[in-house]
């Protein structure tokens, strides 16, 4: 009878045998491609997952396991799935604000500009390629600052603003000094004259939307003060603007306010601002500013830098009459009155004007000059291919003329952990006191168990734009207040109950998404994607692989996923991702294995367009 080996030699064996299945699984990876850094972390985590420890118990007969725990894919999810490389001209491709589609629009009142998105039967099924020479972005806060040429491969808007000292080309990057068409002393020293007319620093102010913003400038600047703002600009003859500001590491979005409403809902910004954005303020009935109404909080701010404001020292400057400029002022002046706004001050380029607390006094002067009737049985926070109106949304009703409309808010930081009027008020439909608190709570946990699933979510600085596909109350980008990251919190229309706002009461910020369709942005524009049942909420909707593939498209290279649901669904999902030589894996769920939600967690290989000689091969660089 042989003897049995003593605890040393099964050590030793165990060793040796966790030691052959790593070699076996790595062989496997570069049977396809040398492993990248991200893989190489990823399989020792696989290895130890695979080959669990043996019982050193001298009586067990336990046997090591090589069969993969949960991530078994489904072959034939993907069978007739072929996701092969783009053309390298199309490196840049937006679908829903596509060019040549927009020419098929009329461009009365920009609505050329808006979302127009491909039909079902139009729809790419190739994977975006990154430009040739494309490297991982700068890390925040030198990111603010400067950006990678090859990845933003765009010099025209360094000629067209020149003299505005936006952005400037320097050897292999771009620089932006934070100059702007208005403030000349760079964008802090403008933010500090909008400071001594207004209160930014005792946490009042925290969300922001600039309209037409540029390279984002000015909200890049904010948030070293602790203001988050979300900057949108069209994609127009200077194309990069947007792609610009992203690549900066600052929260933007492609957008025009043309027809329809902006994706926000009601009460959400803290201060909405422009400068010299060019957009006909006083026109179509103040249509505009009604909007900007709209997404304004009870007692926010808009600010006005440009034209016309203090035309009578730029006049000959902006190349317009007195008259003309004075008319302007005139228009905008009166538009500002019948939203029942106050003008704060006007001191030299700026102006700042105050909506209304609540609408006592405003529902009493509509009695006396019959102007701007509000709107009647509208939804306010409704804004997905929604038309704007000119009729102006009332404010919830109080009862006394000091009380805030909606609820008071408390100041940043309180304002993260307060609970959202919205839920106290118990507007939003099934969500309680209880259920705000105990989903912060939950989120904390998740979060922490993501970090040990991606160790590049863990590392300060490696991600900066973080997309949530299904964020709820805002959790996820909650729990990482302190990492310096920002998240896009996305609420898709399909939900049942809309929980934006209440996002937004939080001090967080974040838009409304179908996604059966694109995303308003630029490929290779978010370093991190999380989504929580997202594909259990599509199903029967769209086909899984379309979302991939708009996911893939946002994703930067070497950019993380990770997705939470059933685990049948993401057994489906892996397959895609396979397809699309993701790096995929799923875990089990935070609190153990006996859970039907799993975790997929996954990167996207680094790979781009080829150079222009070789342009009909594509080559993977890790």
């Amino acid at each position: 009878m042989p003897k049995k080996p003593n605890q040393l030699t099964r050590l030793y064996l165990l060793t040796f045998t966790t030691f052959l299945c790593t070699v076996f699984y790595l062989l496997g990876l570069w049977h396809h491609s040398p492993p990248s850094l991200a893989t190489i972390a990823a399989t020792h985590r696989l290895a130890t997952h695979k080959c669990p420890t043996a019982n050193f118990n001298s009586n067990s007969t336990a046997t090591l396991d090589f069969l993969p725990h949960h991530s078994v894919s489904d072959p034939e999810a993907a069978r007739d799935f072929h996701a092969p490389p783009c053309a390298a001209e199309l490196s840049e491709y937006t679908p829903c604000e596509d060019v040549q589609r927009s020419l098929g629009f009329p461009r009365e009142n920009l609505i050329y500009r808006e979302r127009h998105c491909p039909a079902a039967g139009e729809l790419l099924r190739c994977r975006i390629p990154a430009p040739f020479g494309y490297r991982v972005p700068l890390r925040w806060p030198e990111s603010r600052d400067a950006a990678w040429f090859a990845n933003v491969p765009h010099k025209e808007l360094t000629v067209e603003k020149k003299n505005q000292n936006w952005v400037r080309f320097e050897g292999d990057r771009f620089k932006f000094p934070g100059g702007g068409t208005m403030f000349p002393r760079g964008a802090s020293a403008y933010i500090d004259d909008i400071g001594n007319l207004i209160n930014l620093k005792d946490g009042s102010v925290r969300t922001a939307l600039d309209t037409g913003c540029g390279v984002a400038s000015w909200g890049a600047y904010l948030l070293s003060r602790d203001i988050l703002a979300v900057s949108f600009a069209p994609r127009d003859t200077h194309e990069a603007q947007v792609q610009f500001a992203l690549e900066r590491g600052v929260p933007a979005l492609i957008g025009v306010l043309a027809s329809i409403r902006l994706p926000y809902p009601s009460r959400a910004f803290d201060m909405a601002h422009c400068s010299r954005c060019l957009i006909p303020w006083g026109q179509n009935e103040g249509i505009y500013l009604n909007e900007v109404d709209r997404v304004l909080r009870p007692g926010g701010y808009w600010i006005l830098s440009g034209p016309p404001i203090n035309w009578e020292s730029h006049w000959k400057g902006w190349e317009r009459t007195r008259e003309s400029l004075k008319d302007e002022q005139d228009t905008i002046e009166k538009v500002a009155k019948s939203l029942c706004w106050k003008k704060l001050v006007q001191k030299g380029d700026l102006a700042i004007w105050q909506k209304p607390t609540n609408h006592i006094h405003c529902k009493i002067t509509r009695k006396v000059y019959k102007n701007r009737p509000f709107c009647q049985a509208q939804d306010p926070d409704t804004a997905w291919y929604t038309k704007m109106d000119t009729c102006l949304m009332p404010l919830p009703e109080v009862n006394d003329v000091k009380e805030v409309s909606g609820g008071e808010l408390a100041k940043w930081p309180e304002r993260l952990t307060s609970v959202p009027p919205r839920i106290s008020s118990g507007s939003l439909k099934g969500i309680t006191v209880e259920t705000f608190k105990e989903n912060s709570e939950l989120w904390k946990k998740r979060v922490a168990y993501y970090k040990t699933l991606d160790y590049q979510l863990a590392e300060s600085g490696r991600y900066r734009n973080l997309l949530d596909m299904n964020a709820y109350l805002g959790g996820f980008a909650a729990a990482l207040i302190d990492d310096p990251v920002w998240v896009m919190n996305t609420v898709p229309v399909e939900n049942e109950v809309n929980t934006l706002g209440a996002i937004y009461e939080r001090g967080l910020i974040g838009t409304y998404q179908n996604w059966c369709e694109a995303m308003s942005t630029y490929p290779r524009t978010y370093d991190f994607i999380h989504g929580d049942s997202v594909f259990s909420l599509y199903q029967n909707r769209c086909k899984m692989e379309d979302i991939l593939l708009e996911m893939d498209r946002i994703l930067r290279p070497q950019g993380g996923v990770i997705l939470r649901d059933d685990v049948d669904v993401l057994l489906k999902v892996k397959s895609y991702a396979d397809a699309m030589q993701w790096e995929a894996r799923i875990a089990d769920h935070e609190n153990g294995p006996h859970q039907r939600e799993k975790i997929l967690f996954a990167v996207k290989q680094y790979w781009t367009a080829p150079p222009p000689h070789k342009r009909s091969t594509y080559k993977a660089i890790n």
